[in-house]
């Protein structure tokens, strides 16, 4: 299982030729999660006007359960893991993020770099 950071998310739905080949690959695999982070940051961004969608929240949740895609709830081992999180990374949704792939022994598919910078312990993809 490999969990998909938000901004990779939204290109495998929408713009894939941005994925990196690992991440196509990992992706294609079919054995991946969203977690409801992801969700929400794109809600907020996209009530900020700082991301526009072309479905509604609702209807991309949809798009990727019909895809296979499962959807990771926020646990309180999640929580607790990112209390003792380093904090390399200030963004919370991508410490989220971080805490649950680390929790859940998931790679994390991501371009970004700040989440390179450290957090040994968190396998990533791109």
């Amino acid at each position: 299982m490999v969990l998909i950071d938000t901004h990779a998310l939204i290109w495998a739905l929408y713009d894939p030729e941005q994925l990196s080949e690992a991440a196509v690959a990992a992706i294609s695999k079919g054995d991946c999660c969203i977690s409801v982070v992801s969700l929400w940051e794109m809600s907020i961004k996209a009530a900020k006007g700082q991301l526009i969608l072309k479905d509604s929240i609702v209807d991309i949740a949809g798009r990727c359960t019909k895809m296979g895609v499962d959807i990771l709830s926020i646990s309180p081992e999640h929580c607790q893991r990112l209390q003792s999180l380093p904090a390399y990374h200030k963004d919370p949704f991508d410490r989220m993020l971080i805490a649950q792939a680390i929790v859940e022994g998931f790679p994390l598919v991501t371009k970004d770099d700040n989440i390179w910078k450290g957090y040994d312990d968190l396998e990533k993809i791109w």
